[in-house]
């Protein structure tokens, strides 16, 4: 049985990952019912989300120690900008909407806490921490997918979106970063360890609050 730290990690955030996948937004996806302002939500959020993604794993790359792990981080960087960018493109034709406009929403309380948060990581803590923060969104995302995958969706919507995060080149992606962060963390303290632990569990807590915005349709308050 693969005992790596990568697979002790996602044992650590199981309930949370359970509770990702009973979450009413993505059952919604499956059978169909849900609501798709709900999805344009999600999507123009996700168009956010992505822009400060990129930019922690840019930063991750910049502090890698090792000039491979670099490269593979900046091309992550690169292509969650212009990968990503080409799907949500897509929808916003289909929905009538520029790019300007994408961008003129305002973006959730909780997608300026979760991006704000894996910024703050990437620039001001260690290599170890901000590529261990950075993973739970690629992985959960290719968990979900594949999960999605084994029902499908009547929705040709919603289907296009399973389909993307279900191929075997985004699990491949997904597969090296986790062997960097298994590598990253080998030599380290059980303490210092610990702090890559919470890290995981944080980020992982923020996708399930992700979804959750989307489904609540979250707005400021005030």
């Amino acid at each position: 049985m693969d005992r790596s730290f990568a697979y002790q990690l996602w044992e650590g955030i199981a309930p949370i990952y359970q509770r990702i996948l009973v979450h009413p937004f993505l059952t919604g996806l499956v059978d169909g019912s849900l609501p798709e302002d709900h999805f344009h939500f999600f999507i123009v959020q996700d168009a956010h989300f992505l822009r400060h993604f990129a930019k922690s794993v840019a930063a991750t790359a910049a502090i890698a120690p090792r000039d491979e792990w670099t490269e593979f981080f900046a091309e992550c960087a690169r292509d969650t900008l212009l990968v990503e960018r080409a799907l949500h493109d897509s929808y916003f034709r289909g929905w009538g909407l520029t790019p300007e406009q994408v961008y003129a929403t305002p973006i959730a309380p909780t997608n300026l806490a979760y991006t704000s948060y894996l910024l703050r990581v990437a620039h001001g803590a260690s290599f170890e921490e901000a590529v261990t923060a950075v993973l739970p969104c690629g992985w959960i995302y290719i968990q979900v997918g594949n999960e999605l995958a084994k029902q499908g969706s009547p929705i040709p919507l919603y289907q296009q979106w399973i389909e993307q995060y279900a191929s075997e080149e985004y699990r491949a992606i997904v597969q090296q970063h986790r062997d960097i962060v298994d590598a990253a963390a080998q030599d380290l303290s059980q303490s210092r360890q610990d702090i890559l632990r919470q890290h995981f569990t944080i980020a992982s807590r923020y996708e399930w609050m992700f979804w959750d915005m989307a489904w609540r349709l979250e707005t400021w308050p005030l």
